[in-house]
């Protein structure tokens, strides 16, 4: 098995949001939705693995981020903890602990009531197991974020462009693109801020916009298509993997993979036709392989 990338010096082992806000370069945040892949991603050093609701087009092939259920979300975290964690240990371990796994609170878990909201974004922590969650807001939702708060829920405030608002706007869009949009998302990270966010993460914004935001950060701030300023950096693993047929604008995939799986496909649908696999690594016990050629022979 290849060896990990080494951690640089100035890496803490143990991960926390107080040590990546320390970081002297900009952390690393990939979707991941397995606990097979998040031992990858750990052993590579990836500080944060986001368990986003679009795994309802990633994995279960859904058209939209709104349809994810709540309880495949905190099923699909707690197996990415699982896996972030043993692929974080031992000889191999580039964090003790392995990454920060962020869990994505899904459509409607949390705007019904306040209630619902903190009790929902609990159980991603006891159930889920993740260190931090993650939901999309506004100002508006200042006093819910303070209950989780309250009831110690690390909160990363999700602000900008916001998918699950999909229905309202018609499409996926950027944000932040006016003087007055700006200015609004300037209150909103305000208000997550005082509220107690931990963390923001901001998505589809001109560099204005970041810019403006990371002026007034007093927390770390993850990116998605808002320029290069933000302290850390998040894709969805699929678009960087070239697995996906059309990624976002902002998505430079790092490798084709989609292409080497057909290639893999491909070479084993042919391996099987021409009869090239399935040889038996097993034996019989001697004394029952002899038992079977005499009755063979019999017949």
């Amino acid at each position: 098995m290849s060896k990990p990338i080494p951690s640089p010096s100035h890496t803490p082992r143990r991960l926390t949001v107080s040590a990546l806000s320390k970081l002297s370069e900009p952390f690393a945040c990939l979707t991941c939705y397995d606990a097979t892949t998040a031992r990858w991603l750990a052993r590579a050093g990836v500080h944060v693995l986001l368990v986003g609701d679009t795994a309802a087009e990633m994995v279960l092939g859904l058209s939209r981020t709104i349809d994810m259920p709540l309880e495949v979300l905190l099923a699909l975290t707690a197996g990415v903890k699982r896996g972030a964690m043993s692929g974080g240990g031992g000889a191999e371990a580039v964090f003790t602990g392995g990454p920060l796994v962020m869990g994505d609170m899904p459509f409607m878990s949390y705007h019904t009531s306040d209630d619902e909201a903190v009790r929902n974004a609990g159980r991603f922590l006891t159930e889920g197991k993740a260190d931090l969650v993650k939901l999309e807001v506004d100002a508006s939702f200042a006093g819910v974020v303070k209950k989780m708060t309250r009831a110690g829920v690390p909160v990363v405030a999700h602000v900008g462009s916001r998918p699950q608002r999909v229905m309202m706007t018609g499409s996926y869009s950027s944000a932040g693109r006016t003087r007055e949009d700006l200015i609004s998302i300037v209150r909103d990270v305000e208000a997550m801020q005082e509220a107690g966010a931990v963390m923001l993460l901001l998505e589809a914004v001109p560099d204005e916009t970041a810019a403006a935001v990371m002026k007034i950060a007093k927390v770390p701030v993850i990116g998605i298509g808002a320029g290069p300023r933000c302290h850390g950096q998040v894709l969805v693993l699929q678009d960087l993997l070239g697995l996906t047929d059309t990624p976002p604008v902002f998505a430079a995939p790092a490798a084709q993979l989609g292409n080497e799986l057909i290639k893999a496909g491909r070479a084993w649908v042919d391996r099987v036709a021409r009869r090239a696999v399935g040889a038996s690594p097993y034996s019989m016990k001697k004394s029952s392989h002899k038992e079977t050629q005499r009755a063979q022979r019999r017949k």
